[in-house]
């Protein structure tokens, strides 16, 4: 049997999954968990080897339970789960060494498959799209030195950016409008000489990644 736990704020979403997964005869879930908070308590009491994570919750995004749990419990597998396919969440998934990355519209079929491949160590993320990405931070021209250009307001912004967040989830969190921080995400692709909003997640991942080691 292979171990999974379930991470989305939908409580119908995670019965439904639920059902499905146990209805397979070959997966047991071993917990659930509504928000980011408590996937991090939960997850590692319950061993799972598959983790499936929302990428959207109300208090912060799946990709930060990934990356917190492949950092301290490797063993296991996380899968992100999500209703669109957006650039930065692929970005900050591939950065925080999920498994795989798969849309809400999956048929059951194969999210039972693509549950069986991760917990026997496969990958699902496009190799020539994770090539690109850990190309593009390990060539890429930005540093340090170039968030000078950026306010405070703006690093902090970028900082989310890095985490997967929409606009929404960031202006919750830095207390502005979904619009105002469109507005400050644009100042900060043209002041880093950026076309895409992706190209700043994988910028922000970058130096995040620099100030841990």
């Amino acid at each position: 049997m292979i171990r999974v736990f379930i991470c989305d704020d939908h409580e119908v979403v995670r019965r439904g999954i639920r059902d499905l997964l146990e209805a397979s005869g070959e997966i047991e879930v071993v917990g659930e968990a509504s928000t980011v908070t408590e996937a991090l308590a939960r997850i590692p009491p319950t061993r799972p080897q598959v983790a499936v994570l929302d990428v959207q919750l109300p208090d912060g995004s799946g990709v930060e339970v990934c990356r917190e749990i492949r950092s301290n419990h490797p063993e296991i597998a996380c899968l992100m789960l999500t209703s669109f396919a957006e650039d930065e969440a692929l970005f900050g998934a591939i950065m925080a060494g999920a498994a795989g990355y798969v849309l809400k519209q999956v048929r059951g079929n194969d999210l039972i498959e693509s549950i069986r491949r991760v917990a026997g160590g496969d990958s699902l993320l496009d190799p020539k799209v994770t090539s690109a990405v850990l190309e593009r931070i390990r060539t890429g021209d930005q540093t340090e030195s170039e968030l000078t250009k950026l306010t405070d307001q703006e690093r902090k912004i970028l900082v989310h950016i890095g985490e997967g967040l929409t606009n929404r989830q960031i202006g919750e969190r830095v207390f502005l409008a979904e619009k105002t921080v469109k507005n400050y995400v644009s100042s900060i692709l043209a002041k880093l000489g950026l076309e895409r909003r992706a190209e700043a997640a994988a910028l922000a991942a970058r130096l995040d990644e620099r100030r841990r080691k």
